[in-house]
């Protein structure tokens, strides 16, 4: 079964408009792993707009599953995942004023750079994931850094599926049975919802972890959040 890793970002986002702690951003992580997750995942940036620093350092305490922390490998995230070893690490090159990731790493022209962060973590006890388009050319790159697993950037496919374009899978499938070849796990990622998890998660063989955050608080506001999470493990079986 494909493991459902639960990006709660978006909790963050609605604590931090009132300046309160409501909702308890580590009840919600602790309430989402008693429904069923597999994982808790946070995304903090610099300016702590929605996860804080601080928070990522609470969680240690609370997340008793994975606990995969995203981000640009930047001296203060750096320091910051080394503190709270999470099980996994996921590399994002996005920028400081991005709304949310929109691409994945040049794993060639950044491939230096990368191994030297992938070796860090791996010192350190983290697994690490590079978050990556699905072009050949940089699942070959992430191979060669040395990475343990690598996470497809999704949006493309959502987007295509949404269309009723279900051809929009294909570069996602080639990707995947090349990271096999390689021995690179697989994680996948950004606009999967209970639209098309179930459809995605059929056809990328091997595919070991999906993170899922938006589209999940959204459809719990309508239908709560201990069903929605039940739901998705049902698509993922």
């Amino acid at each position: 079964m494909t493991k459902l890793s639960v990006n709660i970002n978006k909790i963050a986002t609605l604590r931090n408009a009132r300046g309160g702690n409501a909702p308890d951003l580590l009840k919600v992580a602790t309430d989402i792993q008693k429904f069923g997750a597999q994982g808790i995942t946070i995304h903090p940036r610099p300016d702590e707009r929605h996860i804080r620093y601080q928070d990522a350092r609470d969680l240690k305490n609370i997340v008793y599953t994975e606990y995969n922390i995203e981000g640009n490998p930047e001296p203060q995230f750096v320091n910051l995942v080394l503190e709270v070893k999470p099980t996994q690490v996921t590399l994002v090159p996005d920028a400081t004023d991005a709304i949310t990731s929109n691409a994945g790493w040049n794993t060639i022209k950044h491939q230096e750079f990368l191994t030297e962060m992938v070796q860090e973590f791996k010192r350190n006890g983290i697994r690490t994931s590079i978050f990556v388009d699905p072009t050949l050319e940089m699942i070959e790159g992430a191979a060669k850094i040395g990475t343990d697993r690598i996470e497809l950037y999704t949006e493309h496919f959502a987007h295509q599926y949404g269309l009723g374009n279900k051809s929009g899978i294909d570069s996602y499938v080639a990707a995947a049975k090349l990271a096999n070849e390689l021995n690179l796990g697989i994680n996948a990622g950004h606009d999967l919802s209970l639209d098309n998890i179930q459809f995605f998660n059929q056809n990328i063989p091997n595919l070991l972890e999906v993170s899922i955050g938006h589209a999940l608080i959204c459809e719990a506001l309508y239908l709560g959040l201990d069903n929605v999470v039940n739901m998705y493990l049902q698509k993922l079986k």
